[in-house]
Order: C-alpha cells, then structure tokens, then sequence
C-alpha cells in the first residue's frame, strides 16, 4: 500500500538514546530538558521569536483564541481540515466563513471585510498545503476593524515569505507537530509569537494557570507536551533538511509530469514552498472520483482534503455557500509524498494519472 503521507522515522538507536535520558532523569513531563532544548532549537530553525510547545494543533489554536480573549464571531476559511471550525465552535465562537481564491486556496481577502460585523473579534486564516496567505492584506484589514488575526498554520512548518518565516504574522499563529506533518513529535502542536506578555501568559495556561508549587495565577488547561514527544521531536529535526529535499525531489516530478495535464495550487509569489501536499486538481468531482478508485485499485490511497466544504457542516448551522470552496472541495486529490516514497513509485502514480 501507498498511503498519502507517512510518518518519519528516525534512527532507533537515536531515539533510544533520548528515552534513557528520561529514564535516567525521571522527569516525563512538565516542561522537561528535552522540551526545552526542542524549543530553543525550533525557535532557532524557523526564526521566529517565542514558540510554546503543546499537547497537538487543536489545543495550540484554543489557547490562541482563550488569551486573545475572542468573543462572538471569526472569520474563517471553508476550506481546511476540520480542526480549525471544530475549535472555533468548541470555544462557543461563531465561525463565518469567507470564500477562497480558487487558485491559491487559501482565504480571498476581498471577501473578508463584507464579513465583518459588530461581533467580529478576529480573523483566523489558513496557510492551505503551506502556501502563504495574502498576510498583508489580511494585516490591513485586521488593523483598519481592530481585530485580531491568528493564522492556523498547521501545514506551514517551514514556508516563508519574502524571506522569513510565515509565523512572524498576525498575532498568533500555531503549528501542528502531528506524526503525518512534514515535522512532528507525534502529537503535538506549537504557539507562536512576538508578544512577551502573550507568551508568558501562554505559558501559564498550559499548566493550569499555576505559576509556582504554591501559585495559581489565572484559569488554565492541561495542553503540555511531553519529554517522550520531544525526543522524537529531536530526531525528526536532526533529519528535517534531508526530509524536506526527499519531499521537494517527489514535488518537482509531480510537478513537472502533472502541469500541463491538471490544474495545481498556485504558491504565492513571495512564498517558499515547503513541499509539505501535493495536490491536483481535477475537472469534476466525477473524473476525481474514477481517478481515485483507479489509484486504490492499485494500493496508492490518496486523500480528499478538505472534504467536503466547512460551510457544509450541520453542526455549524451555517447560513454561507462558499462556491470556490465548495467547487474545490469537490474536485481536489493530494497525491502520496513522504521521504521514503520510492520515485518508480511516483511515475507509477503519474502514469495511472495519465491515463485520465
């Protein structure tokens, strides 16, 4: 079987070498060595300035949304994994969605301010497959209505634009450290930004708000990462260079094959792709679908995200029909791409696609 992505593995006897300093130091949580030293390391290798490690993406987003102190409704995008409405919706915020520019796939920004109401307290965007949004439009927007801005870049580890990190934008913006993530620590998540006071408030909620043995200072969860994740977390980012170039090598094949045969994502100008989905899209949902069951006909399984459209959800009730994203939604396949995917693999993969 080819699945569409595949966790990383790191060597054994490296990983192993982690775990018998757990052992050794019977510290397995609450902000071990390994965690910070993870941290420090992140922070270093993706430039930004404070990255708080978390428990998975989704806590990283409802911690974002409880110390910005969101209220009422966010503007949002309909297309993306569930995650990023579920938490809105777990939070008691309303999510109202604005359409996607059908070629980048991520949030138009001229369909954001038509959104904007009374009750709108910020907008959370998303960096769709890693490709950066319109960051400054969305900023202008944001700074013209006083809203906050939080970008769920749950697949943008890596991406950067106009050379720096993608996560140096908006307020907050969060990461997912998922085993199936171009970097990950099996689960877990991140919290970054450029706010000290932010941070440090962050940093309290994660621990229940306890800020010594004797101290509670403010209401809080349990979201910390622990010291077993953070060894892999090490591992993973010991290899993430050669994991990125086995990843870039399967795209540009994709890329090269596929370009004139079916529509692909345009990446933002200013954007570094970080190779992290490769997606292609199809004429119709019908041509998607036949193409789908021919690849799984031959073990290669790949995936329908994001599917279907969020503005679709029931639990959400919600009023919007985003046509882009819905239309998207129908007719979009992300191809297998992870570091040990053989390349005879990938023109198998282009070959099937071929035939259509």
């Amino acid at each position: 079987m080819i699945p569409v992505t595949k966790a990383y593995l790191p060597n054994k006897a490296k990983y192993q070498s982690y775990v018998d300093r757990i052992f050794e130091s019977g510290w397995l949580t609450n902000n071990g060595s390994l965690l910070q030293e993870l941290e420090g390391r992140l922070a270093d290798y993706l430039g930004v300035k404070h990255i708080i490690l978390v428990a998975n993406g989704s806590f990283a987003l409802q911690l974002a949304y409880k110390a910005l102190a969101l209220k009422g409704e966010v503007i949002t995008t309909p297309f993306s994994f569930a995650a990023t409405t579920s938490t809105l919706a777990w939070e008691g915020l309303t999510p109202i969605f604005a359409d996607i520019n059908p070629q980048t796939f991520n949030i138009d920004p001229s369909q954001i301010e038509a959104q904007i109401t009374p009750s709108t307290s910020a907008i959370v965007p998303v960096h769709v497959f890693g490709n950066p949004c319109n960051v400054e439009e969305i900023q202008a927007i944001a700074d013209k209505h006083d809203l906050k801005v939080i970008y769920d870049a749950a697949h943008a580890f890596g991406s950067q634009f106009k050379g720096q990190s993608v996560l140096n934008f908006g307020d907050v913006s969060t990461l997912s450290f998922h085993s199936t993530k171009l970097f990950h620590t099996i689960e877990g998540g991140a919290v970054i930004t450029n706010d000290n006071e932010l941070a440090k408030k962050i940093r309290l909620m994660i621990n229940f708000g306890i800020s010594s043995p004797t101290s509670i200072d403010s209401v809080g969860t349990n979201a910390k990462m622990n010291e077993f994740e953070a060894a892999m977390g090490l591992c993973v980012l010991d290899d993430i260079d050669t994991i990125r170039q086995c990843r870039e090598d399967i795209w540009q094949i994709y890329t090269e094959n596929l370009s004139g045969l079916m529509e692909l994502q345009q990446w933002n100008e200013h954007g570094r792709n970080n190779c992290a989905y490769a997606p292609v899209l199809f004429e119709n949902e019908e041509q998607l679908l036949k193409v789908e069951a021919r690849l799984k006909e031959n073990d290669i399984l790949p995936r329908r995200y994001f599917y279907p459209s969020l503005d679709t959800l029931s639990y959400l009730d919600s009023k919007q029909i985003c046509k882009n994203s819905r239309d998207i939604a129908s007719r979009i396949l992300c191809l297998p791409i992870y570091p040990n995917l053989e390349l005879n693999d990938v023109q198998r993969i282009i070959n099937l696609l071929e035939l259509y």
